[in-house]
């Protein structure tokens, strides 16, 4: 679901009421855990959280006038979707989070190549969420970012 949102508190009162508290919490958890550098707002329709083009004034090489994305999340009609680009791009992170996703969550992971599906809202594995926006800096996702952009 597409919402148009102006700010993430905007895009919050708009999910329908009973994934609000679900979403703030995610919010909350995201905010205090994420290094230092990276910004957070609406991108791409959801709430995300980028590198401003203060630290990185190339932005993201898709369209230069956005800053390059690295984590979001979305309320869509079937689920929460949390949207990783780190777990996408650092197989030893994505094999972590794959370990580490059963000691958090009874149900089963269902994941896509960056996004996190939780159909169920008292399924999100906070912890882990908060465990894992705290595994990569702004200066190393700038480098990955680059690393993989130059290899094309």
């Amino acid at each position: 679901m597409q919402y148009k949102a102006t700010s993430p508190e905007d895009y919050i009162s708009q999910v329908p009421a009973e994934r609000q508290d679900a979403l703030k919490k995610l919010r909350k958890v995201i905010n205090d855990s994420l290094p230092k550098g990276f910004e957070e707002g609406i991108q791409y329709g959801m709430i995300g959280y980028y590198v401003p083009h203060s630290i990185y004034p190339d932005g993201y090489h898709c369209n230069p006038k956005e800053p390059l994305p690295f984590m979001s999340f979305a309320s869509q009609k079937n689920s929460v979707n949390l949207y990783h680009s780190g777990i996408y791009s650092q197989p030893e992170l994505h094999d972590w989070f794959v370990k580490e996703y059963p000691k958090h969550c009874k149900s089963k992971l269902d994941m896509g190549k960056s996004c996190i599906r939780f159909k169920k809202v008292e399924d999100i594995p906070f912890k882990l969420i908060e465990e894992l926006s705290k595994k990569m800096t702004v200066a190393q996702w700038i480098d990955i970012y680059e690393t993989a952009i130059k290899k094309k």
